[in-house]
């Protein structure tokens, strides 16, 4: 029988985030508990300045607890060193950011390539990789076009691609359609609903809308660093 303890895929135990002392003392998080599985599509919801950001760059590596405790797969990320971080980051984590964050001059599939060459992958397996992350996402033919030469919602299947390019266990999306209208939003929802329910690749999304909210299974929304409501629904293809 097997005894050992069983943890979540993401763990927070009393997390707190504090910038700055005294009275330019702000606290973006204030003592969070939070479990996240394995597969789950999470929507994290609140008001500006509620700490929904905050969290994501915790959950991230991109910032650490000023307090508190979080555990990747049981690991204290709290106490790695700097670059066992980022070697979380870049073994188990992918990121989609709003500003779509592309190489303005690069083509496609070189912006796609980035994150195995900072890996240290050969050229040929970026490049075969890169091509096969930009099938899944629906842009076969536009590998060698730059940002440029794409629409909003093809640069952001771009980004989505160079994301999920490593195979990351997360995908972390910071507000992914805010620049996008109302039928490239739902085409870029669709799309990480389905890397989650096709390939299990656990999405984390930080949005201020209720309707691209609702691609999740699970909202848990902010207000003024704690969790006010965690909630769970079932979600039907769209």
């Amino acid at each position: 029988m097997n005894d050992a303890p069983r943890f979540p895929l993401i763990r927070l135990r009393g997390v707190t985030r504090v910038y700055g002392e005294g009275q330019a003392m702000v606290r973006a998080l204030d003592g969070v508990d939070l479990d996240i599985e394995a597969g789950e599509f999470v929507a994290i919801m609140g008001p500006s300045g509620s700490g929904k950001s905050t969290v994501m760059n915790i959950m991230g590596c991109l910032d650490t607890p000023s307090a508190g405790a979080y555990l990747f797969r049981g690991v204290h990320v709290e106490r790695l060193s700097r670059d066992q971080r980022a070697r979380l980051r870049r073994r188990h984590l992918g990121f989609v950011f709003q500003g779509f964050n592309l190489l303005a001059r690069t083509s496609a599939i070189e912006n796609v390539e980035l994150p195995l060459l900072y890996r240290g992958e050969p050229a040929a397996a970026r490049r075969a990789a890169a091509r096969e992350a930009l099938h899944s996402v629906g842009l076969d033919g536009r590998e060698s076009h730059t940002p440029g030469e794409l629409s909003g919602g093809q640069q952001q299947r771009v980004a989505i691609a160079r994301a999920i390019v490593t195979q990351p266990t997360v995908l972390l999306a910071d507000e992914p359609t805010g620049n996008l209208d109302t039928q490239r939003s739902r085409e870029i929802m669709e799309l990480l609903w389905s890397l989650n329910r096709e390939r299990g690749i656990t999405v984390l999304m930080v949005t201020h809308e209720a309707d691209m909210a609702d691609y999740a299974r699970r909202t848990v929304r902010f207000v003024d660093g704690r969790v006010s409501e965690d909630t769970r629904r079932v979600v039907e293809a769209a």
